[in-house]
């Protein structure tokens, strides 16, 4: 994937994308990270970009682009199909390194102690 796709995806959007964004991560997150968690080598920083996108202390400029990197990693439909072993989750690999280049340092640790918990709670979800 070129930096211009990567680019695009990750728009913040207006408010009502942002919230038709934010319903699609929640109602999919959990069962999509359930299916990529042995592929994707930052499963801690995954959950805790989830707890930061819904987290409504955090900057709307951060929520929009979380928000729509993780939009992408729950579509069923995406680049490369996610059932494909080992190079099914790279483009969405691709999507949230560049997201989370892209605000950086704004996964506060609240967020990663929630993470922690949780990926204590039940390894998979």
């Amino acid at each position: 994937m070129d930096d211009v796709k990567i680019g695009e995806i990750l728009l913040p959007g207006e408010e009502s994308e942002q919230e038709r964004r934010e319903k699609r991560v929640k109602r999919r997150f959990w069962p999509t990270f359930r299916r990529a968690a042995r592929q994707i080598p930052f499963s801690r920083e995954l959950v805790a970009a989830y707890y930061c996108a819904i987290d409504p202390k955090t900057p709307t400029r951060t929520r929009g682009i979380l928000l729509a990197a993780l939009a992408y990693f729950v579509l069923p439909l995406d680049f490369l199909p996610d059932v494909l072993a080992v190079v099914g989750f790279s483009d969405d690999v691709a999507v949230l390194t560049a997201a989370f280049a892209a605000i950086s340092g704004q996964i506060k640790e609240a967020h990663y102690l929630k993470a922690d918990e949780t990926l204590a709670d039940n390894p998979e979800e």
